[in-house]
């Protein structure tokens, strides 16, 4: 039995729950501050540029993984994965709670600069855990377990940072950070290293497979774009019909999340391979969402629209990641699966410039709608053509 068989058989329900706990910790970065948002707004009113600096203290820990997950990998591969995770988990915990007690707002961005550095290790080291742990069908579970709960945690966290805020004011929902802690207590008692081959050198013949890895990170860039414009632009599409309620454009969000999870599941019963294949599926279900989003008037369309875009992302999301672990040998799977979660992130970041961009140019949020469904549905094409001219 090889070391990597010997790993896969070792790992159970409990490796894998406690590798989802710690893979969502990064989603809070986010979504727990999104309540507080207003309120941050107006305490640096009277901060120089507070309008840009503001929003900036929520994404740029996205943009730090976007920037650092291929580095995070990089030291997966070399000082292996366990320690490393505790680590960072233990520091994001410390990192998180620091803003309870600044004052300043540039202060405040620097600890979010540095959480996102953090950030990007656990995220990398928890995808690649799921890849050494498990093969096969078992693997695809994970995944699609790890998408659909980001997806499912994005509401409670949402719910429980609103909670905070409104009981302790604007810090309250860094208090969330707190549950690394936990977390990091429960990999160090359950997770064991995994057994896997050390890099080789190029000059061993370990050359990193750039060839196959990259397409499909620039793949994953796209597919990210996509799937966060329905998020970080849900209240403006939602706002085309009529002036809509904060409650409403809050469940809708919910409702939309669940259909991620939805997609994520679809995926890993529908029993075929990652691949180009389900790809296209994924593409073609979303472009028609944002179609009917664009064209639609009335805002049930318009959040029926969204909710069968998601389950599109869903679909892609599990696939693409599967689909890039399957590539990569487990000696390069660390610094593999740091560029796919860079690009992915990096997704995330582009997505609100790429939705202002293009809805600059189109004149209206609704015609800006139509053209991510016509680079979908072309992109959904593309694939489709490219699966049919692969050999049997």
């Amino acid at each position: 039995m090889t070391d990597e068989s010997l790993t896969h058989t070792m790992a159970g329900t409990r490796h894998g729950i406690v590798v989802m706990i710690c893979s969502v910790m990064p989603v809070m970065a986010i979504i727990a501050l999104v309540p507080i948002l207003p309120l941050l707004l107006e305490e640096f009113a009277m901060t120089p540029g507070h309008q840009f600096l503001v929003p900036i203290t929520l994404t740029v820990p996205a943009l730090c993984v976007a920037l650092f997950s291929p580095l995070a990998g990089w030291l997966a591969d070399r000082m292996g994965r366990k320690a490393l995770l505790i680590g960072a988990l233990v520091a994001y915990a410390a990192l998180g709670i620091i803003p309870m007690f600044l004052r300043d707002l540039g202060q405040i961005l620097a600890s979010r600069i540095a959480l996102g550095l953090v950030e990007a290790v656990i995220m990398t080291v928890s995808t690649v855990l799921i890849g050494d742990y498990f093969e096969g069908a078992r693997r695809e579970k994970w995944i699609s377990v790890q998408i659909g709960s980001a997806s499912i945690s994005a509401i409670i966290l949402i719910a429980v940072s609103g909670a905070l805020a409104e009981v302790l004011g604007s810090r309250g929902p860094f208090l969330l950070y707190l549950l690394a802690i936990p977390a990091a207590l429960a990999a160090s008692i359950i997770l064991y290293e995994p057994k896997v081959t050390k890099p080789l050198s190029e000059a061993e013949g370990g050359r990193f497979p750039f060839a196959v890895v990259l397409p499909l990170a620039l793949t994953t860039v796209f597919v990210g774009v996509s799937f966060y414009t329905v998020i970080v632009q849900l209240g403006p599409i939602l706002q085309m019909s009529d002036d809509v309620p904060p409650i409403a454009i809050g469940l809708i969000g919910a409702v939309c999340n669940i259909a991620v999870t939805i997609g994520a599941v679809a995926f890993h019963k529908s029993g075929r391979e990652a691949g180009a294949g389900l790809l296209g599926l994924g593409l073609a279900i979303s472009a028609i969402g944002y179609a009917g989003a664009g064209l639609s008037g009335s805002l049930p369309l318009i959040a029926a629209s969204l909710i069968f875009a998601s389950v599109g992302s869903g679909i892609m999301l599990p696939n693409m990641l599967t689909w890039t672990m399957r590539s990569l040998p487990p000696e390069s799977r660390g610094r593999g699966l740091g560029l796919w979660t860079g690009a992915f992130f990096l997704g995330q970041f582009l997505a609100p410039i790429v939705a202002t961009a293009v809805t600059g140019a189109t004149g209206g949020l609704a015609t800006a709608l139509i053209v991510f469904a016509g680079a979908l549905a072309l992109a959904a094409g593309s694939t489709l053509l490219v699966t049919r001219a692969a050999p049997a």
